[in-house]
């Protein structure tokens, strides 16, 4: 198969699957017969070649994926004119500090707001995807640690921690979780079934 063939099978397994693919699993469309350093040059390529286009290819945190631009959102939403559900700021204070200071039990967030958190907001973040608990702190009472998920990453278009940007001293942190009730970057539908592991690349 030449370079041309890989990036059009690269390509399409891409467009296809419902989840971001990691670097192992596009070595397997290929019998493991393309190298890591090949398929990121084929990435790279990708990439170059949608750069003029209403979707990109990018990054998370759980692998690879075509979604649509920001850009593009305000056209998107006019096919699916319904209200995505919205979250109090007290929400979303309560996952930036999670994400900014995990993992964190619940008192320690208590402790940065200043006010009780409800379990109601604990188990509607836990319920949304992006926090879960990692273990729990060796402290009288073993308080569960929170912290984020590869989906919180995925939903925000980031392929790490390292990029959330740094904050001010005086900000909430709440700001770049707004977008979160409303993700400007929609995956493409696709019509595989299969579930992505949430092992690193």
């Amino acid at each position: 198969m030449n370079t041309a063939q890989a990036k059009r099978v690269l390509e399409t397994a891409l467009i296809c699957s419902q989840q971001p693919l990691q670097i192992r699993e596009m070595r397997a469309l290929f019998d493991e017969a393309v190298g890591t350093e090949t398929l990121k040059q084929l990435l790279g390529d990708l990439k170059l070649d949608w750069a003029q286009r209403g979707v990109e290819l990018v990054q998370v945190a759980s692998g690879w994926r075509f979604q649509s631009r920001p850009e593009m959102r305000e056209f998107l939403d006019r096919l699916h004119p319904e209200k995505p559900p919205r979250y109090t700021r007290a929400t979303l204070e309560t996952l930036a500090i999670i994400a900014y200071r995990q993992p964190v039990t619940r008192g320690d967030m208590e402790d940065i707001r200043g006010v009780t958190i409800s379990s109601q907001i604990i188990k509607q973040l836990e319920d949304r995807g992006w926090i879960e608990v990692i273990g729990h702190r060796e402290a009288p009472g073993r308080p569960a640690l929170f912290a984020t998920t590869r989906h919180f990453l995925d939903d925000l278009g980031l392929a790490s921690l390292d990029e959330l940007p740094l904050l001010d001293k005086d900000a909430a942190g709440t700001d770049m979780f707004e977008s979160l009730a409303q993700p400007a970057d929609d995956p493409l539908p696709e019509p595989s079934s299969n579930e992505v592991d949430a092992a690193q690349q």
